[in-house]
């Protein structure tokens, strides 16, 4: 008998929404405090989810979300950089 696998959910930081982990970019912020896209989602650090969304993505930069999550300023060209890769979306 096979047993279902539990799906990952994650909330996303910009609309709070809770979805599944794969549908979702986790950016994440490391030891060294350098922070990162993390497209495998198995980066060490912390990690913050964004779902895939202009609303989510906008509202991000807008509130400056990920300088909240990580608690520490957060370079501009990190939020252009996850503007570019869902823009390509």
């Amino acid at each position: 008998m096979l047993r279902e696998r539990k799906i990952p959910m994650r909330t996303c930081i910009a609309c709070r929404e809770e979805k599944p982990k794969r549908d979702m970019l986790r950016v994440v912020k490391n030891a060294a405090g350098e922070v990162s896209l993390d497209f495998s989602g198995k980066l060490a650090g912390r990690g913050a989810y964004i779902c895939n969304s202009a609303e989510c993505v906008k509202r991000l930069r807008k509130y400056r979300l990920l300088n909240k999550a990580f608690s520490c300023e957060i370079p501009e060209k990190v939020y252009a950089r996850i503007e570019e890769e869902f823009g390509a979306k």
